[in-house]
């Protein structure tokens, strides 16, 4: 049984916290209001900042600060309603849920566990942060195009903040647990494409690969062009959608998890698989990249993408895919997330060298890969 918190001056903070969330979780945001945004990438930003909000309010109890910042100056990223599990009630039923909606709005199981996390906004806040400094904290929301950031101090108020420079005064920022609600959310890509018929669980092996293994294309390296991210902005978390005709004839997509590429202007060398090819009736695929920045809805995603899929019929002849997978994103969805990032069309199984993505946004180094059987 964990000691009961320490009360006095946080409770007052906490109650005033929990009015805010409140007030910020019920009313739609502006984007909402006028169409410009998708309905879940408006409940997470609107989670987010009320989580921001509550969390400055509880920077008022030094004990409880000094626990904060003890925790954001020694990790990169703190689970935040763990750590208030820990401290307070009241601040801990707050998070938890903003949590709860969080996992709705993208559409993930309530046993996904907690994705809100705390981190320092940029390393040159560090020394003003270690000096005692009491940070004001901000949303890190899924708008990369905003010019400005909102960031909460712990009387309440609010403070514009310029969205492409970082500033002197150490700013908090609430965001989620990319890597783990990504890997959560490619599986339940995985089981609604699944559910739709875009993916074949009895996709026999090809003859080329029967009995000894199969063929596949490995990405040797990877890099994307910068793009001037805003400094609240955490590590991108990217996935590529495969696509093709499965042995089947029906279309099938296949998501495959870069957990690796966290930054553009970066090379990086994975060795990982992307083409599984005894999957695939035809000795071609398309890939299509994309960035989920917080707010994808996956379940949304896979019934968009069936939408269209499901209407290509295979005509004996290899049709490219990724056009058909860009225009089953409703237009809402360009506003903020997913993001596209680049696409390739026709990868072949004996594809060796740089193929540049047909935005223009990267390129990838890929090698016909061996998968030897036991």
């Amino acid at each position: 049984m964990r000691p009961r918190p320490r009360r006095g001056g946080a409770a007052v903070s906490i109650a005033v916290s929990l009015i805010a969330l409140t007030a910020g979780l019920a009313a739609p945001s502006a984007a909402a209001a006028d169409g410009g945004a998708r309905p879940s990438a408006s409940a997470v930003t609107a989670a987010e900042d009320g989580a921001a909000r509550a969390v400055a309010g509880s920077l008022s109890d030094r004990g409880w600060s000094a626990r904060v910042r003890e925790a954001a100056l020694g990790s990169r990223e703190v689970p935040v309603t763990d750590l208030a599990a820990r401290a307070d009630d009241g601040l801990h039923g707050v998070l938890k849920d903003a949590d709860r909606r969080i996992l709705a709005a993208k559409g993930l199981a309530p046993d996904t566990g907690s994705l809100l996390r705390l981190r320092l906004g940029a390393d040159s806040m560090r020394a003003a942060l270690a000096a005692g400094r009491t940070p004001w904290v901000a949303a890190a929301g899924s708008d990369e195009d905003a010019a400005t950031v909102t960031a909460y101090d712990s009387r309440g108020r609010a403070h514009t903040l310029d969205a492409r420079t970082a500033p002197r005064h150490p700013v908090y920022v609430i965001d989620i647990d990319g890597s783990k609600a990504l890997s959560a959310g490619l599986d339940v890509l995985d089981r609604e494409l699944a559910r739709q018929g875009l993916t074949s669980a009895t996709a026999r092996p090809s003859t080329r690969a029967a009995g000894a293994g199969f063929w596949t294309t490995r990405i040797n390296q990877v890099r994307l062009s910068d793009d001037e991210e805003p400094w609240i902005k955490g590590d991108a978390e990217i996935y590529t959608l495969v696509t093709g005709f499965g042995q089947d004839g029906k279309v099938r997509v296949d998501p495959v998890d870069m957990p690796y590429l966290d930054n553009d202007g970066v090379t990086y060398s994975p060795n990982q698989i992307l083409v599984n090819w005894s999957l695939y009736k035809y000795d071609l695929a398309d890939a299509v990249m994309m960035e989920d920045d917080g707010s994808t809805n996956y379940q949304e995603l896979a019934k968009a993408i069936a939408s269209v899929l499901l209407t290509v019929v295979d005509q004996g002849v290899y049709i490219p895919l990724v056009n058909a997978v860009l225009d089953a994103l409703p237009d809402s969805w360009w506003t903020d997330d997913p993001d596209y990032v680049d696409s390739w069309y026709t990868l072949a199984q004996g594809d060796t060298g740089t193929r540049y993505g047909a935005r223009g946004n990267g390129w990838m180094t890929l090698e016909p890969y061996f998968v030897e059987q036991f």
